[in-house]
């Protein structure tokens, strides 16, 4: 029986089909472009293979491509009947992910992996910060996400992918010297790994050092592709380095070339996400606005993110229509998000609202509002999702807060408490 690069059985006869399928996941595992082109050579030779539409049916909806998405996943299901019990787990695990059900996906992620640990495909759904348990709204998640790797790492051995993986985990939860050995094992093994890339700058960043992250970024970005998904993201880690540098033109020039929404490799979330940050973070090291390019950002993010739905997501929108004094389009968003929570849909609760009344209050330079809103949040921010260094994108406000209310002590106290204890 044909197998995948993890030693599972496919349901396929077809050698051309297996291999197709192979390159598509390597692609999608390590953010290298080509991977719904294998997934349609894997099923031009093999038009009743399950995994390979399920597949392109993710990868799909991970360009934000729904539509298309729930066609490939439709086209899956109709060929899950009779399949051996990991495919058709693999398949219903998917199918749950497309039709927008992450609760059901959630729940149904431990038994399966539990089952079959070196369904990488699965796993990748959830290995990385954003992942499922990254989004799930849950306090404690990224402990949850390291005591996953931990479990499932026996079953890994020394496989690079899942090592940057496991290297990041420990990174976001403080244990930086198990982070330096896993990080440093993948890039060992396979220096073109993306992810092993980007946890290597997350952790400069943790041990206070973001300018090495930049540096190291700068030596390795050549070499990866310019349209690869995670290209512009690493590119806003390289401009951060900058910002703390104090090298605001090199800064400035990475955001107009690499991950300005208009030139964002990645998905619509990465376009809406980086930018955001960037120029906030921008502002908060002194530099003038740009409203010309907030402007761009709050029209895109109007566009792309018309309903609230992802918490992380619908902080940063909440941020650019706060810069743009869009009152309305704010007070919508707010509404849904409390629709959501009442429905049980938006598990992160009263997070982003607070978050959003923050940002509002800062703008105002209502700075002892922005304080009450933000303070008692500060050490729970995980439940919005995203990475330590992203989220220091609300630690930085406060922060600025206490500076502009006087209060030089509390700024002092957040200054000199390590960002993994704020949670």
């Amino acid at each position: 029986m044909l197998t995948d690069r993890y030693d599972l059985p496919l349901s396929t006869t077809s050698s051309a089909a297996r291999d197709a399928y192979v390159q598509g996941c390597e692609a999608k595992l390590t953010m290298y472009p080509g991977a719904i082109e294998a997934f349609d050579r894997a099923i031009d030779a093999d038009p009743q293979f399950a995994l390979a539409h399920a597949a392109r049916a993710h990868a799909l909806l991970e360009r934000a491509d729904a539509a298309a998405a729930r066609e490939a996943m439709a086209a899956a299901s109709a060929l899950a009947a009779g399949l051996p019990a990991r495919e058709a787990s693999h398949v219903a695990f998917f199918g749950m992910l497309v039709a927008g059900d992450t609760e059901g996906a959630l729940a149904a992620l431990p038994a399966h992996l539990d089952a079959w640990p070196r369904d990488a495909v699965v796993l990748d759904t959830t290995a990385f910060t954003n992942g499922l348990i990254g989004s799930s709204g849950r306090a404690g998640q990224k402990r949850m996400l390291l005591d996953l790797l931990d479990r499932l790492a026996p079953s890994y051995g020394d496989d690079w992918w899942f090592t940057a993986h496991h290297g990041m985990a420990f990174s976001e939860n403080g244990q930086h010297a198990a982070a330096h050995s896993k990080i440093d094992r993948s890039i060992a093994q396979n220096s073109a790994n993306p992810w092993a890339a980007h946890a290597r700058a997350h952790l400069c960043y943790e041990e206070g050092d973001p300018n090495a992250g930049s540096t190291f970024l700068a030596a390795w970005l050549p070499s990866y592709p310019r349209n690869a998904a995670l290209y512009s993201h690493l590119r806003w880690h390289q401009a951060l380095g900058h910002l703390a540098a104090g090298d605001a033109t090199a800064a400035s020039r990475l955001f107009r070339e690499a991950f300005a929404p208009d030139v964002h490799s990645g998905p619509p979330r990465g376009k809406l996400n980086d930018g955001v940050s960037f120029l906030w973070r921008w502002e908060l090291a002194g530099q003038p606005r740009d409203a010309e390019a907030w402007g761009v950002i709050h029209d895109f993010a109007d566009r792309a993110f018309p309903r609230a739905g992802t918490a992380f997501s619908d902080m940063h929108i909440a941020l650019a229509q706060v810069v743009a004094g869009d009152d309305a389009a704010l007070e919508a968003r707010a509404r849904q998000i409390d629709e959501l929570t009442r429905n049980g849909r938006y598990p992160s609760g009263p997070f982003v609202p607070a978050v959003s009344r923050g940002f509002a209050a800062f703008e105002q330079r209502d700075f002892a509002t922005a304080i009450d809103a933000l303070e008692p949040i500060a050490e729970e921010l995980e439940r919005i999702g995203g990475s330590h260094a992203q989220l220091d994108l609300v630690r930085f406000t406060l922060l600025q807060a206490y500076l502009g209310a006087d209060r030089p002590d509390d700024a002092q106290r957040m200054r000199l408490r390590p960002t993994a204890d704020m949670h």
